[in-house]
Protein backbone atom coordinates (compact mmCIF):
# COMPACT_ATOMS: atom_id res chain seq x y z
CA UNK A 1 0.00 0.00 0.00
CA UNK A 2 1.26 3.67 -0.88
CA UNK A 3 -0.22 7.19 -0.17
CA UNK A 4 0.75 9.47 -2.84
CA UNK A 5 1.58 12.43 -1.15
CA UNK A 6 0.03 14.62 -4.03
CA UNK A 7 -3.12 12.68 -3.62
CA UNK A 8 -6.04 12.84 -0.66
CA UNK A 9 -5.23 11.23 2.88
CA UNK A 10 -6.47 7.39 2.41
CA UNK A 11 -6.29 7.39 -1.54
CA UNK A 12 -3.75 4.83 -1.68
CA UNK A 13 -1.92 3.11 -4.42
CA UNK A 14 -0.06 -0.51 -4.52
CA UNK A 15 3.88 -0.56 -5.56
CA UNK A 16 5.59 -4.12 -6.86
CA UNK A 17 8.56 -2.54 -8.15
CA UNK A 18 10.14 -0.16 -6.93
CA UNK A 19 9.43 3.29 -5.05
CA UNK A 20 8.41 5.36 -8.33
CA UNK A 21 6.25 2.41 -10.12
CA UNK A 22 2.65 2.42 -8.53
CA UNK A 23 0.96 -0.91 -10.80
CA UNK A 24 -2.61 -0.10 -9.60
CA UNK A 25 -5.15 1.89 -7.49
CA UNK A 26 -8.22 0.97 -5.73
CA UNK A 27 -11.78 2.55 -6.13
CA UNK A 28 -14.74 2.65 -4.36
CA UNK A 29 -15.06 0.22 -1.48
CA UNK A 30 -11.48 -1.01 -1.92
CA UNK A 31 -12.30 -3.36 -4.79
CA UNK A 32 -8.87 -3.03 -6.82
CA UNK A 33 -8.94 -0.88 -10.44
CA UNK A 34 -7.57 -3.95 -12.14
CA UNK A 35 -10.59 -5.29 -11.04
CA UNK A 36 -12.75 -3.56 -12.27
CA UNK A 37 -12.94 -0.82 -9.27
CA UNK A 38 -13.14 2.81 -9.93
CA UNK A 39 -13.41 6.27 -8.27
CA UNK A 40 -17.27 7.60 -7.42
CA UNK A 41 -17.68 9.75 -9.73
CA UNK A 42 -20.36 12.51 -8.66
CA UNK A 43 -18.73 14.71 -5.65
CA UNK A 44 -21.63 14.80 -3.21
CA UNK A 45 -21.95 11.21 -3.10
CA UNK A 46 -18.30 10.76 -3.06
CA UNK A 47 -17.94 13.39 -0.09
CA UNK A 48 -20.74 12.02 1.97
CA UNK A 49 -19.20 8.11 1.53
CA UNK A 50 -15.83 9.51 2.93
CA UNK A 51 -18.07 11.35 5.94
CA UNK A 52 -19.62 8.11 6.75
CA UNK A 53 -16.24 6.16 6.47
CA UNK A 54 -14.14 8.60 8.93
CA UNK A 55 -17.73 8.58 11.60
CA UNK A 56 -17.82 4.77 11.08
CA UNK A 57 -14.10 3.83 11.81
CA UNK A 58 -14.34 6.84 14.71
CA UNK A 59 -17.16 4.55 16.06
CA UNK A 60 -15.32 1.42 15.60
CA UNK A 61 -12.39 2.49 16.83
CA UNK A 62 -14.45 3.17 20.23
CA UNK A 63 -16.30 0.33 19.91
CA UNK A 64 -13.03 -2.36 19.48
CA UNK A 65 -11.42 -1.05 22.66
CA UNK A 66 -14.69 -1.38 24.70
CA UNK A 67 -15.00 -5.22 23.57
CA UNK A 68 -11.26 -5.46 24.22
CA UNK A 69 -11.89 -4.49 28.26
CA UNK A 70 -15.49 -5.98 28.50
CA UNK A 71 -13.76 -9.48 26.79
CA UNK A 72 -10.48 -8.58 29.12
CA UNK A 73 -12.37 -8.08 32.36
CA UNK A 74 -15.26 -10.45 31.90
CA UNK A 75 -13.98 -13.40 29.94
CA UNK A 76 -15.77 -13.66 26.90
CA UNK A 77 -16.10 -11.00 24.28
CA UNK A 78 -19.97 -10.56 24.85
CA UNK A 79 -19.60 -11.09 28.85
CA UNK A 80 -21.63 -9.83 31.50
CA UNK A 81 -20.33 -7.16 33.59
CA UNK A 82 -21.59 -9.11 36.87
CA UNK A 83 -18.92 -11.67 36.03
CA UNK A 84 -16.25 -9.09 36.56
CA UNK A 85 -16.71 -9.99 40.43
CA UNK A 86 -13.00 -8.08 40.89
CA UNK A 87 -14.24 -4.91 39.88
CA UNK A 88 -13.15 -2.23 42.62
CA UNK A 89 -16.05 -0.24 41.60
CA UNK A 90 -18.50 -2.89 43.64
CA UNK A 91 -17.84 -1.13 47.08
CA UNK A 92 -19.54 1.78 45.70
CA UNK A 93 -22.22 0.95 42.86
CA UNK A 94 -25.40 0.85 45.66
CA UNK A 95 -24.75 4.78 46.09
CA UNK A 96 -26.98 7.15 44.90
CA UNK A 97 -25.36 8.78 41.30
CA UNK A 98 -24.94 5.45 40.38
CA UNK A 99 -27.23 5.98 37.11
CA UNK A 100 -27.44 4.17 33.70
CA UNK A 101 -26.45 3.97 31.16
CA UNK A 102 -22.89 3.92 32.46
CA UNK A 103 -23.40 2.56 36.17
CA UNK A 104 -20.76 4.22 38.51
CA UNK A 105 -18.54 6.34 36.69
CA UNK A 106 -15.31 6.16 37.94
CA UNK A 107 -13.08 5.67 35.01
CA UNK A 108 -9.31 7.42 36.52
CA UNK A 109 -9.82 4.63 39.20
CA UNK A 110 -9.93 7.16 42.05
CA UNK A 111 -12.53 4.85 44.42
CA UNK A 112 -10.62 1.80 43.57
CA UNK A 113 -9.65 1.63 46.98
CA UNK A 114 -12.86 1.32 48.30
CA UNK A 115 -12.35 3.94 50.68
CA UNK A 116 -15.71 5.42 52.45
CA UNK A 117 -14.96 8.37 53.64
CA UNK A 118 -12.83 9.36 50.88
CA UNK A 119 -16.04 8.48 48.87
CA UNK A 120 -18.07 10.66 51.05
CA UNK A 121 -16.03 13.40 50.86
CA UNK A 122 -15.65 13.57 47.39
CA UNK A 123 -19.02 12.76 46.89
CA UNK A 124 -20.54 16.14 49.03
CA UNK A 125 -17.53 18.36 47.08
CA UNK A 126 -19.50 17.25 43.59
CA UNK A 127 -22.94 18.26 45.52
CA UNK A 128 -21.85 21.73 46.62
CA UNK A 129 -20.42 22.04 42.96
CA UNK A 130 -23.20 20.92 41.36
CA UNK A 131 -25.81 23.38 43.64
CA UNK A 132 -23.14 25.97 42.49
CA UNK A 133 -23.45 25.35 38.93
CA UNK A 134 -27.10 25.20 38.74
CA UNK A 135 -27.25 28.55 40.16
CA UNK A 136 -24.81 30.30 38.19
CA UNK A 137 -26.57 28.58 34.93
CA UNK A 138 -29.31 29.84 35.76
CA UNK A 139 -27.99 32.88 36.72
CA UNK A 140 -26.73 33.24 32.79
CA UNK A 141 -30.28 32.50 31.30
CA UNK A 142 -32.45 34.67 33.87
CA UNK A 143 -31.17 38.30 33.02
CA UNK A 144 -31.52 37.43 29.41
CA UNK A 145 -35.28 38.27 30.41
CA UNK A 146 -35.65 39.84 33.97
CA UNK A 147 -33.10 42.22 35.76
CA UNK A 148 -34.15 43.49 39.47
CA UNK A 149 -35.37 46.96 39.10
CA UNK A 150 -33.43 49.92 40.98
CA UNK A 151 -29.80 50.58 41.72
CA UNK A 152 -26.82 47.72 42.34
CA UNK A 153 -24.44 50.35 43.56
CA UNK A 154 -26.16 53.62 44.61
CA UNK A 155 -22.53 55.09 45.45
CA UNK A 156 -21.63 54.20 41.76
CA UNK A 157 -24.92 55.58 40.36
CA UNK A 158 -24.56 51.51 39.06
CA UNK A 159 -28.07 50.14 37.79
CA UNK A 160 -29.61 46.32 37.55
CA UNK A 161 -29.85 47.04 34.16
CA UNK A 162 -26.53 48.36 33.42
CA UNK A 163 -24.75 45.54 34.02
CA UNK A 164 -23.75 43.15 31.24
CA UNK A 165 -24.72 39.62 31.14
CA UNK A 166 -21.57 36.81 31.58
CA UNK A 167 -18.11 37.38 32.47
CA UNK A 168 -18.15 41.00 31.10
CA UNK A 169 -20.50 41.81 34.76
CA UNK A 170 -16.81 41.06 36.64
CA UNK A 171 -15.37 44.02 35.38
CA UNK A 172 -18.36 45.62 36.34
CA UNK A 173 -19.60 44.98 39.89
CA UNK A 174 -17.27 47.08 42.04
CA UNK A 175 -15.01 45.95 44.91
CA UNK A 176 -17.23 46.25 47.58
CA UNK A 177 -19.66 43.37 45.58
CA UNK A 178 -16.90 40.77 45.25
CA UNK A 179 -16.35 41.44 49.59
CA UNK A 180 -19.78 40.83 50.69
CA UNK A 181 -19.98 37.65 47.46
CA UNK A 182 -17.05 36.45 49.32
CA UNK A 183 -18.17 37.04 52.42
CA UNK A 184 -21.97 35.35 51.81
CA UNK A 185 -20.25 32.00 50.49
CA UNK A 186 -18.03 31.90 53.45
CA UNK A 187 -20.89 32.67 56.10
CA UNK A 188 -22.48 29.82 54.72
CA UNK A 189 -19.16 27.19 54.68
CA UNK A 190 -18.06 27.83 57.67
CA UNK A 191 -21.55 28.74 60.25
CA UNK A 192 -24.83 27.78 58.30
CA UNK A 193 -24.56 24.72 56.49
CA UNK A 194 -23.64 22.47 59.10
CA UNK A 195 -23.55 18.67 58.03
CA UNK A 196 -26.38 16.57 59.57
CA UNK A 197 -25.15 12.79 59.22
CA UNK A 198 -21.82 11.89 57.74
CA UNK A 199 -23.45 8.82 55.94
CA UNK A 200 -25.76 11.55 53.86
CA UNK A 201 -23.23 13.94 52.12
CA UNK A 202 -24.50 17.43 51.24
CA UNK A 203 -27.81 17.10 54.04
CA UNK A 204 -27.49 20.12 56.20
CA UNK A 205 -31.01 19.49 57.56
CA UNK A 206 -32.49 22.06 55.37
CA UNK A 207 -35.39 19.78 54.18
CA UNK A 208 -36.50 19.40 50.66
CA UNK A 209 -35.21 22.65 48.57
CA UNK A 210 -33.72 24.22 51.80
CA UNK A 211 -36.46 25.84 52.93
CA UNK A 212 -35.14 25.79 56.55
CA UNK A 213 -32.69 28.37 55.83
CA UNK A 214 -34.49 30.68 54.06
CA UNK A 215 -37.18 31.87 56.30
CA UNK A 216 -36.51 32.34 60.34
CA UNK A 217 -38.69 30.34 61.95
CA UNK A 218 -39.81 27.65 59.31
CA UNK A 219 -38.43 24.12 59.55
CA UNK A 220 -37.20 22.56 56.52
CA UNK A 221 -39.30 19.09 55.91
CA UNK A 222 -37.31 16.45 54.16
CA UNK A 223 -38.72 13.94 51.85
CA UNK A 224 -40.57 10.79 53.74
CA UNK A 225 -41.61 8.19 51.68
CA UNK A 226 -38.07 6.53 50.89
CA UNK A 227 -38.79 6.04 47.10
CA UNK A 228 -39.56 9.50 46.26
CA UNK A 229 -36.24 10.50 48.06
CA UNK A 230 -33.96 8.88 46.72
CA UNK A 231 -35.86 9.99 43.07
CA UNK A 232 -35.06 13.49 43.95
CA UNK A 233 -31.60 12.88 45.74
CA UNK A 234 -30.63 11.43 42.17
CA UNK A 235 -32.11 14.34 40.50
CA UNK A 236 -30.15 16.74 42.27
CA UNK A 237 -27.34 14.89 41.30
CA UNK A 238 -27.75 14.07 37.71
CA UNK A 239 -28.96 18.08 36.78
CA UNK A 240 -26.04 19.12 38.99
CA UNK A 241 -23.51 17.21 36.96
CA UNK A 242 -25.52 18.38 33.49
CA UNK A 243 -25.18 21.68 35.05
CA UNK A 244 -21.51 21.90 35.71
CA UNK A 245 -20.62 20.40 32.06
CA UNK A 246 -23.38 23.54 30.71
CA UNK A 247 -21.53 26.21 33.09
CA UNK A 248 -18.21 25.58 31.72
CA UNK A 249 -19.67 25.40 28.04
CA UNK A 250 -21.29 28.76 28.57
CA UNK A 251 -17.84 30.40 30.06
CA UNK A 252 -15.88 29.49 26.90
CA UNK A 253 -18.72 30.52 25.09
CA UNK A 254 -18.46 33.51 26.21
CA UNK A 255 -15.50 34.12 26.51
CA UNK A 256 -14.46 33.24 23.19
CA UNK A 257 -17.58 34.93 21.54
CA UNK A 258 -17.54 37.98 23.67
CA UNK A 259 -21.18 37.24 24.92
CA UNK A 260 -22.95 35.02 26.61
CA UNK A 261 -24.68 33.35 24.01
CA UNK A 262 -22.73 34.33 21.72
CA UNK A 263 -22.51 33.09 17.32
CA UNK A 264 -19.01 30.72 17.01
CA UNK A 265 -18.73 32.42 14.17
CA UNK A 266 -17.71 35.35 15.73
CA UNK A 267 -14.43 33.53 17.22
CA UNK A 268 -12.57 34.54 14.08
CA UNK A 269 -9.34 33.93 15.98
CA UNK A 270 -9.71 30.16 16.19
CA UNK A 271 -6.83 28.15 15.11
CA UNK A 272 -9.57 25.52 14.41
CA UNK A 273 -10.75 27.33 10.82
CA UNK A 274 -8.48 26.27 8.75
CA UNK A 275 -9.42 22.80 9.05
CA UNK A 276 -12.97 23.39 9.52
CA UNK A 277 -14.01 22.51 5.84
CA UNK A 278 -12.28 19.15 5.77
CA UNK A 279 -14.07 15.96 5.88
CA UNK A 280 -14.98 14.33 8.63
CA UNK A 281 -15.90 17.54 10.28
CA UNK A 282 -19.74 16.91 11.33
CA UNK A 283 -22.15 18.18 13.85
CA UNK A 284 -22.93 18.48 16.12
CA UNK A 285 -19.33 18.80 17.39
CA UNK A 286 -17.68 20.35 14.09
CA UNK A 287 -13.82 19.98 13.94
CA UNK A 288 -13.26 18.18 17.59
CA UNK A 289 -9.40 18.75 18.53
CA UNK A 290 -10.07 19.40 22.49
CA UNK A 291 -6.12 19.07 23.01
CA UNK A 292 -5.43 21.58 20.03
CA UNK A 293 -2.97 19.11 18.58
CA UNK A 294 -3.82 20.95 14.91
CA UNK A 295 -3.44 24.82 16.96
Amino acid sequence: MHQDPDKPPGKLGTRFFGEENTNYEYGSLGIPGYLGGAPIQDPEIKKTKLNAELANGRLAMMAIIGMFFQDGLTGSAWGDWANYTSSPLRAFEGELGVQAPVGYFDPLGMSKDGDVETFRRRREVEIKNGRVAMFAAMGYIVPEYYRFPGFLAPSANLKFADVPNGLAALKTMPAEGWFQWVALCGLYETCVNKPVDPAEPGNYGKGRLGYGSMVVGIQGKSIEDPEARKKSLNSELANGRLAMMAIIGMFFQDGLTGSAWGDWANYTDSPLRAFEGELGVQPPVGFWDPLGLSA
